[in-house]
């Protein structure tokens, strides 16, 4: 049996570290999750300076993780740049060699996407998360740690339950952060940048809606994303600030799209902020004819 071994009340470094050798480390699909006090190993006691990241122990095969004093222990290290979760990392990497695939651009992805979870993950282990920006605001609670410290109010000593949760969490922002690298990507390269009186906007024809929240985090105004397999059209400004001189309105732009392509569904956004043609949520909707360059026309000159 292949057994991953770490601390009680697993924290955000224990279970990424185990959730790291579960995905990534071939042969280590099945490893069972088991928990010592933090500190604690199983087994015989072993020199700090052992490299030895795979033990024979009671005829199973061992791996500690953010305790026990192995290799991927980190507590008797003093950088600050290394935890479990970075230790357990960069010994996935050398043992599974389609992460060496580096011709591929979906490989690439998903190794920056690892190592931007990672790096988060060092940062919360080492208390960084109090220099977050806005750090006392409520929203930080939506946070997976946020999250998981509610599990252990609302579940007390479940640690196998904190496991697997935080392992479903995982490979769901590893989506969502594959997502962004590819959103970022159509950002730099495909973004159709133009200028409208309130500021500068972009639009895309890609089938990533990740674009167009991470756009307006950016700073554009307002934009724009044709989906080029459904046709589907997605408009977004802005959310009203006290800062903004003139607040944005798609209004204007909703009644010229309706009386150029009278034919498509437009929908408006009771707040004026979001206008819609065609979506998952409404099959219904008839789908503008319009290419992209001629509702970046219409946005221009709102």
């Amino acid at each position: 049996m292949k057994v991953v071994i770490t601390h009680n009340s697993p924290d955000l470094d224990a279970i990424t570290s185990a959730w790291l050798i579960k995905r990534f480390f071939p042969g280590w699909e099945d490893a069972v999750v088991r928990f010592v006090p933090a500190g604690e190993r199983i087994g015989k006691t072993i020199e700090i300076t052992s490299r030895q990241v795979i033990e024979k122990i009671n005829g199973d095969e061992v791996i500690h993780v953010d305790t026990g004093l192995g290799p991927l222990d980190h507590h008797q290290i003093k950088d600050e740049n290394v935890s479990a979760a970075s230790l357990t990392w960069e010994f996935v990497k050398t043992q599974n060699s389609s992460l060496g695939i580096q011709n591929s651009k979906k490989i690439k992805d998903k190794i920056e996407a690892i190592g931007r979870i990672v790096k988060v993950v060092v940062d919360i282990d080492h208390f960084r998360e109090v220099f977050w920006k806005d750090a006392t605001s409520d929203y930080h609670e939506f946070s997976l740690i946020g999250i998981l410290d509610g599990l252990k109010l609302e579940k007390p000593d479940q640690d196998g339950f904190y496991v697997d949760f935080v392992i479903q969490c995982l490979d769901a922002l590893l989506h969502q952060f594959e997502n962004r690298i590819w959103a970022e990507r159509e950002i730099k390269e495909n973004g159709k940048k133009f200028k409208t009186r309130f500021g500068e906007g972009i639009g895309f024809e890609t089938i990533n809606d990740t674009v167009i929240k991470l756009s307006q985090k950016m700073g554009y105004v307002i934009v724009v994303r044709k989906d080029p397999r459904k046709g589907y059209v997605r408009i977004k400004a802005l959310p009203a600030l006290e800062s903004q001189k003139e607040e944005i309105d798609l209004r204007l732009a909703y009644e010229k799209l309706k009386k150029i392509d009278p034919d498509a569904t437009w929908f408006l956004h009771i707040s004026g902020k979001m206008l819609l043609n065609g979506s998952v949520k409404n099959p219904k909707m008839r789908v503008t004819k319009l290419p992209l360059s001629d509702i970046i026309k219409v946005l221009e000159g709102i």
